[in-house]
C-alpha cells in the first residue's frame, strides 16, 4: 500500500476537542474538523478525502461528496475557504507522508534534500524564504521544517544527488533558518509591513512522516509482546533494519 494511503487508513477520527488536547507530534494519527462532531458526519468527510488520496478524485468531487454537510455550517457562502483548506491540508499531508517514505527510501542516492515553496501571490513570506534551501537528508531541520507548514501549505520536498547539487552550483545550508527573519510585504503598494521570524506556522513545525513512522515503530513493539519469543526476535530484527532507513 502507498506510504500516503497507508497513513491516511491509520487515522483515528476525533471530537475537535480531543484533537486539539493530542501532543503535536502524535495528531498526524487523528483526524477532526472543527465544527463536524464525531460521528456519520466526520465519516463522510473521512471517507471522501481518503477516496481522493486512493483514487486522486478533484476538490470539486470532494466538495459534491459532502455538500449537504458543508452547506449546512455556510462554508460556501461566507467561508469558502474553509472547505478548501480541509481538503488541501489533509491531502497534502498524506502527499507528503508518502514523499517522506520514499526519499526516506533514497537516501543513499539522493543525500541532499531541497525545500521547495510554490511562488506566487499566495504563498507566505516565511515560507518563500525556505524555498530553494538544501539540507542534507539527515539534518534535524526535517524534524519541524518538512511540509506541510501551515494551513493550506502547498510546498514539498524534492531529493538531490551530489552531482546534482554540485551541477546547480547551490549552497548546502547548515543554519536554522529561525535565526533569521524575513519581510512581510504588503502586495498591494509593496511596502515592507513588518518583518517575521523563520518558522512554521503554528501547531505545524514538525515532520508529519517521522511522526507517523516513529509511532508506528511503537505500536508494533507494542504487539510484539504477545508475539511467540522466536517470531518476535525475528521481527524485531527485520524492523531495526527498516527504521534504520527510515529515520533520520
Amino acid at each position: 500500500m502507498h506510504g500516503a494511503q497507508a497513513f491516511w487508513r491509520d487515522k483515528v477520527q476525533l471530537e475537535a476537542d480531543e484533537f486539539k488536547a493530542l501532543a503535536d507530534e502524535v495528531k498526524g494519527r487523528a483526524f477532526a474538523v472543527s465544527g463536524i462532531a464525531k460521528g456519520d458526519e466526520l465519516n463522510t468527510v473521512f471517507q471522501a478525502l481518503q477516496q481522493a488520496i486512493d483514487e486522486g478524485t478533484s476538490f470539486a468531487q470532494f466538495r459534491e461528496d459532502c455538500e449537504e454537510i458543508f452547506a449546512r455550517r455556510g462554508w460556501h457562502g461566507k467561508t469558502p475557504w474553509r472547505v478548501a483548506n480541509i481538503f488541501q491540508t489533509n491531502i497534502q499531508t498524506a502527499y507528503n507522508v508518502g514523499r517522506y517514505d520514499q526519499l526516506q527510501a533514497e537516501t543513499d542516492v539522493l543525500p541532499y534534500w531541497m525545500y521547495d515553496a510554490i511562488n506566487d501571490g499566495v504563498t507566505r513570506p516565511t515560507h518563500r524564504d525556505m524555498d530553494g534551501r538544501v539540507y542534507p537528508a539527515n539534518h534535524p531541520i526535517w524534524n519541524s521544517w518538512y511540509p506541510p507548514n501551515g494551513y493550506g501549505c502547498r510546498c514539498s520536498v524534492s531529493g538531490l544527488t551530489q552531482d546534482q547539487v554540485q551541477a546547480r552550483g547551490l549552497n548546502l545550508a547548515t543554519e536554522n533558518p529561525a535565526t533569521g527573519e524575513t519581510e512581510l510585504v504588503n502586495t498591494g503598494t509593496g511596502a515592507v509591513r513588518a518583518t517575521a521570524q523563520v518558522t512554521p506556522d503554528r501547531g505545524f513545525d514538525n515532520n508529519p512522516g517521522k511522526d507517523w513512522w516513529q509511532n508506528t515503530e511503537k505500536i508494533i513493539r507494542e504487539r510484539l509482546k504477545n508475539y511467540p519469543p522466536e517470531l518476535a526476535k525475528l521481527v524485531e530484527a527485520e524492523l531495526g533494519e527498516f527504521l534504520e532507513k527510515k529515520t533520520p
